[in-house]
This record gives structure tokens, sequence and C-alpha cells, in this order.
């Protein structure tokens, strides 16, 4: 359980620091972040607020399928929030578009790297991948958290969110991305057996 925590906070971190790039980059942010300024504009309600609104309804949405919330529920948004607060002002906004490309793109994988690495952890998910994986089985991962993404990025943009080519990269690409991530460079941990497996024993002659 510590290692697994452990993963917990550092692959958060790790997805805090993307945040970071890619608000840094201001080539337009993720879908999830996109409705919540689009919910933010629309309502009038400050940013936070709507935040977790939010965050508590796809997280219970995500309960009534039957991913219930867990401890990593509760760390990423912690974690992410420190870490985007601390990073932000020490993140390098440059003018030349170029350089906010690649920005973006280092951004990429450190949300793909954080956000798989803390969901093979499996100690709960935070409030977007709660509701993607809410819906795997019947739709997988990688498709569910795609739809979430873009429809959360078309909805903010509908009401008067701005979007740009780092909103669709996140949107398209980031799900697929951490399914990838997952199934290759992280393993889920897995349950140990207290006993050796039985050894079969050979059946008495008859007599």
């Amino acid at each position: 359980m510590t290692r697994r925590v452990l993963q917990l906070v550092i692959a958060c971190a790790v997805l805090g620091a993307g945040v970071a790039l890619l608000l840094g980059a201001a080539l337009g942010s993720d879908g999830y972040s996109s409705l919540v300024s689009g919910l933010t504009i629309a309502t009038g309600l400050p940013f936070a607020v709507v935040n977790v609104a939010i965050a508590v309804a796809l997280i219970a949405l995500a309960w009534t399928r039957g991913t219930r919330p867990g401890l990593g529920t509760l760390v990423q948004p912690v974690v992410v929030g420190v870490v985007v607060g601390w990073l932000l002002p020490l993140v390098p906004r440059p003018d030349a578009l170029g350089l906010r490309f690649a920005e973006l793109a280092a951004a990429f994988v450190l949300l793909t790297l954080g956000v798989a690495g803390y969901l093979a952890t499996e100690t709960g998910a935070g409030p977007a991948e709660a509701a993607a994986l809410a819906f795997d089985p019947p739709v997988a991962f990688r498709w569910s958290y795609t739809v979430l993404q873009v429809g959360g990025a078309l909805a903010g943009w509908a009401l008067g969110a701005a979007v740009g080519p780092g909103t669709i990269v996140t949107a398209l690409l980031v799900g697929p991305a951490v399914d990838l991530a997952r199934r290759t460079l992280f393993r889920a941990p897995r349950a140990t057996s207290a006993s050796p497996p039985a050894v079969a024993q050979p059946a008495a002659e008859p007599c």
C-alpha cells in the first residue's frame, strides 16, 4: 500500500506539472477545464464553485454505476492544485508559436504519464477519469474519456469559453495515450495469494 500511495502522489504531481505547462502554452485548456470555464461565464459563479459542483456531479454519476471514490479521488485534486499553484508562476510563457507548441507537446506527455500512473494504483479516480471509467465496460476507457473531454470542450465553447489547438489535442488524444501508457508502462497492483497453489494428488488405485 505504501508503494501505491507513493506512486499516486508522484503521478498526481506529474499531472499537475502537465496542467501548468498546458496553461503556460496558452493554446487552449483540456475539455474538462473548458466546460468549467464556460459554465463560470454563463452562470457568473466563481470558477472554484463551478469546479467543485461539476466534480461532485461526475463522482456521483460514477458511483451510481459502481465506480466508488477512494483515496485517489481526494489526493488527485489536492496534489494537482498545489503543484499547479506552485509551478504556474515559474512556467515559461513564450511568445513564439513554435515554443508554445513545444510546451504543449511536453504538457501532453506529462498529462498522459500522470493520469496513467495514478489510475494504475487503483486507489480511486478524480472526477473526469471516474466518469469515464464508470462506462468501461461497455465503452473502453480510451473512448469514454475522449467522449467526455470532447463533450466538455464543445459545451464550454458554446458557453463562451476559449478553446484552441491544445483543447483539440488533449480532448482527442489523451484518452488513447493514457490507455496505451497504462498497458505498456504501468502495471496495476495484483493481489497475492496467502498460500501456495494446491498440488493435485494422484487418485488412489482401486483395490
